[in-house]
C-alpha cells in the first residue's frame, strides 16, 4: 500500500499501537478462541453474555494508561469471531447494551481515547460463529455437530449483508475512524467437509468501496483476501523491512500467548523484549502493535500493567528515535539496530560492549554524539585517524583517554568511546547528528 496523502501520514509517524482483545472470551479467561477450541455450542456460550459485566472498567484510566505507556494510536474489537458486539448495533441483540453491563462500551472507550490524542482503530472480525447465517467450516466451533450443520446450511449473501450494515454503523455513528482492522480470509484452507472463506464471501470489493465512500482517509489492513492495505503480520518479527520504502505495515504482538485475557498463561515478554521488538521493528521501516487482553472486570493485570509502564518510562526519554523514525541505509553494527529521522541517527545498543564500538560507513560524517537518556557527550574518533603503534606524547591526557588500535581498520568507520558502565536503560540509545542527510535507496 502506497500512502499518498499527508492526511495519512500519522500511521507511519506513530510506531507503536496498543491492541486490545475483549469479549466474552474474557470471562471464559482461557483463549479468545476458547469457544471453538472447546466446541462450545452458541446456548452454551451464552453463558458468558449473561454475566459479562466488567464493573471496574474505567474508559479514562484505560487511555491514561496508554498515553502514558506510549502508545499513539489503539486497535479495539468491536467485534471478535465470537459473534458479541460491544456496541448498541441494531443488527443483533447480541451486544453489550443487552448484558448486565448495559452501556455502549465501544462509544466509551472511542471517547476516551480519542481525548487522550490516540488515533482510533476499530477490530471487525469477519467470522461470525453466533450468526445462523454464517457458514459451517473448519474453524466453527459446530464443525463436528451434524445435527447444528443440518439446521444450518447457511446463507452468506444473508450475512453479507449483515456485515456491511454493522460496518456501515461503526463508520457513521462513531466519529471519524482513524484505522479498520479485519480479521480475516482463509480461501486456502480446505478441510475435506468444507473449505475456507476468502474475499468472494465478504463482498471485499464492494465492502472496501463502502468504507472509503464514508471514510476516504481510513486505513484498511490487508486480511479482505484482496492482496492489498496496511500488511500484518502477526506474531514473528519480518527479517527486513519492504522492499519498496513506501509500503506501510505493522508487526502485532501478544505480551502473553494469548490476545484475550487468559488467567493461567503466564509467558510474559519482559518490557526489555518488548522495546527491542519495537525497535527491531522500526529500525526495518514498521509499526509495532502490543496487544493486552483486560479481565472480565475490566482492569489490566498487574503483569501487563508493569511491563507496558516500563516500556512507556523508556520512551519518554527515548521517543525521539521511536516516533517519527524509520529504517536507515547505514549497516548496524552487531547486535545493535539504527532507525534515522531526517539528520539525526540513532545507535540502538542491544548489548554493550567494553569501551569501543565501530561503525562502518560513518567516518567524516557526524558532528557530534550523545546518550539520548541524559543528553551526554560521547567522544568518537574517525578510524583513519587513529595511529597504529603507541607514540609518546606530551599529552598525557590524550595518553590515557585514546584508545589504540594496532591494526588497519576501515578508514571509512567511525569508532564511539563508551563509558565502561552501561546505562541504566532497557536499551541504550546513542543520538548521532549527520552532517548531511543521506536517504535510503
Amino acid at each position: 500500500m502506497t500512502i499518498t496523502t499527508n492526511k495519512r501520514k500519522w500511521f507511519s509517524e506513530s510506531r507503536y499501537g496498543l491492541f486490545i482483545h475483549f469479549g466474552l472470551y474474557s470471562v471464559a479467561a482461557r483463549h479468545e478462541w476458547v469457544q471453538t477450541l472447546e466446541e462450545i455450542s452458541v446456548e452454551k456460550y451464552k453463558k458468558y453474555f449473561e454475566q459479562f459485566n466488567p464493573d471496574l472498567l474505567d474508559a479514562k484510566i484505560w487511555a491514561k494508561k496508554a498515553k502514558e505507556a506510549g502508545f499513539k494510536y489503539v486497535i479495539i474489537t468491536a467485534k471478535h469471531h465470537e459473534g458479541f458486539c460491544l456496541w448498541d448495533t441494531k443488527e443483533t441483540t447480541y451486544k453489550v447494551t443487552n448484558t448486565p453491563y448495559k452501556r455502549d462500551l465501544l462509544s466509551e472507550l472511542i471517547q476516551a481515547f480519542r481525548d487522550e490524542g490516540l488515533k482510533i482503530g476499530i477490530y471487525y472480525s469477519l467470522l461470525d460463529w453466533y450468526h445462523p447465517d454464517f457458514l459451517v467450516d473448519g474453524y466453527h466451533p459446530m464443525r463436528n455437530h451434524a445435527e447444528y450443520i443440518a439446521a444450518h446450511s447457511g446463507n452468506m449473501e444473508n450475512y453479507r449483508k449483515f456485515m456491511f450494515a454493522q460496518v456501515k454503523e461503526l463508520l457513521v455513528n462513531y466519529g471519524t475512524i482513524d484505522y479498520l482492522w479485519f480479521d480475516f480470509s482463509y480461501k486456502s484452507r480446505d478441510w475435506g467437509t468444507s473449505i475456507g472463506k476468502g474475499a468472494d464471501d465478504w463482498g471485499s470489493v464492494a465492502l472496501e468501496k463502502l468504507i472509503y465512500s464514508i471514510q476516504p482517509n481510513i486505513f484498511i489492513n490487508d486480511r479482505l483476501g484482496l492482496n492489498r492495505g496496511v500488511l500484518t503480520p502477526e506474531q514473528f518479527a519480518r527479517s527486513k523491512g519492504m522492499e519498496n520504502e513506501e509500503d506501510v505495515w505493522e508487526t502485532v504482538q501478544t505480551l502473553n500467548n494469548s490476545w484475550g485475557y487468559d488467567r493461567d498463561n503466564l509467558s510474559f515478554k519482559s518490557s526489555e523484549m518488548v522495546a527491542k521488538q519495537l525497535v527491531d521493528t522500526v529500525s526495518k521501516g514498521g509499526n509495532f502493535t502490543m496487544n493486552i487482553g483486560p479481565n472480565a472486570r475490566g482492569l489490566w493485570d498487574d503483569n501487563s500493567d508493569a511491563i507496558l509502564a516500563a516500556v512507556g518510562d523508556w520512551l519518554a526519554r527515548h521517543g525521539a528515535s521511536i516516533y517519527g523514525a524509520t529504517r536507515s541505509k547505514y549497516p548496524a553494527p552487531l547486535d545493535c539496530r539504527y532507525t534515522q529521522k531526517g539528520n539525526k541517527l540513532f545507535l540502538h545498543i542491544f548489548s554493550w560492549p567494553y569501551r569501543t564500538i565501530l561503525l562502518p560507513d560513518l567516518g567524516g560524517k557526524v558532528s557530534f554524539a550523545r546518550l539520548l537518556n541524559d543528553g551526554s557527550e560521547i567522544r568518537f574518533t574517525d578510524t583513519k585517524n587513529l595511529g597504529g603503534e603507541r607514540v609518546a606524547t606530551t599529552n598525557l591526557y590524550k595518553e590515557i583517554t585514546e584508545v589504540h588500535v594496532k591494526e588497519a581498520l576501515d578508514p571509512s568507520m567511525l569508532m564511539l568511546n563508551l563509558p565502561i558502565r552501561e546505562p541504566n536503560e532497557l536499551i541504550p540509545v546513542i543520538e548521532l547528528t549527520l552532517k548531511e542527510v543521506e536517504k535510503w535507496g
